[in-house]
C-alpha cells in the first residue's frame, strides 16, 4: 500500500515531462467523482494499491505524479477523464421582456428535463455534462431554436474551477450520484461494467 499525501509534481512540468519521457508510466485512472475527493483508495492499472490522503480542499489533477521509482524508472501518474460540458449562456435573453425570458427559460428547462440531463445553473450560464454525443445535444438545442441563447462545449477540467463541490458532483457524479428519483429506472443502462457506484455510494 502506497500512501500519497501530496503529488510530487505534474507531468506537464518541464522537469517531470523530461524524466517521464523514458519512464514506464503506471496510470491511476480516476473518474470525475473520485477526482473531487481528497481521500480514497484505488488500484493503479498494474494493480498497485494507492491510498490518497491529501490536505482538505485539495484534489488531484490530471497528470499528477504520485510516485517515482527512480531505479526502475517507473512513475504512477493520475489520469482523470472529465467529460466535456455544454455551457448554455443566457446573457442574450436577459434584455428581452420578462414574459419572453420566463418562457425561454422554462422551455430550456423542459428540453433538458426531457433528456434527463443534469444541469447546474450558475449566474447566467447553465452547465450540462455531456451524457450523450455532442451532436445529439447540439441537435436538441437546434430543434428548440432558443432565441438569444448561445451554447458551446467546454472541457470538464476548465469548468471544475468555477463550481462548488456539490455542483461538480451533480455534473460529473455519473448516474448514481444524480439526486433524481427517475435515475433508478435506467441506472443500469449507464453502467456498462464501469465500476462507478460500487462501493462509492456517499449519500
Amino acid at each position: 500500500m502506497l500512501l500519497v499525501e501530496k503529488p510530487l509534481g505534474n507531468a506537464d512540468d518541464p522537469a517531470w515531462a523530461q524524466l517521464l519521457e523514458g519512464a514506464v508510466i503506471d496510470p491511476l485512472h480516476l473518474d470525475q467523482w473520485q477526482a473531487q475527493k481528497n481521500r480514497f483508495r484505488l488500484k493503479t492499472a498494474s494493480g498497485a494499491e494507492i491510498a490518497v490522503s491529501l490536505e482538505r480542499n485539495t484534489h488531484l489533477r490530471d497528470g499528477d505524479v504520485l510516485a517515482w521509482d527512480e531505479p526502475n524508472l517507473t512513475a504512477i501518474v493520475a489520469r482523470i477523464s472529465l467529460k466535456d460540458v455544454m455551457v448554455v449562456r443566457l446573457d442574450g435573453v436577459l434584455g428581452q421582456p420578462a414574459e419572453i425570458l420566463a418562457r425561454t427559460c422554462v422551455e430550456l428547462g423542459h428540453a433538458l428535463g426531457n433528456q434527463h440531463w443534469p444541469a447546474v445553473v450558475k449566474g447566467t450560464s447553465v452547465y450540462v455534462p455531456l451524457t450523450v454525443d455532442r451532436k445529439v445535444m447540439a441537435s436538441v438545442m437546434k430543434t428548440h431554436a432558443f432565441e438569444g441563447i448561445a451554447y458551446d462545449f467546454v472541457p470538464g477540467a476548465e469548468v471544475i474551477p468555477f463550481l462548488a463541490p456539490h455542483e461538480s458532483r451533480r455534473l460529473f457524479g455519473g448516474a448514481n450520484a444524480t439526486p433524481h428519483s427517475h435515475v433508478h429506472d435506467h441506472e443500469h443502462d449507464h453502467d456498462h461494467g464501469h465500476d462507478h457506484g460500487h462501493g462509492h455510494h456517499h449519500h
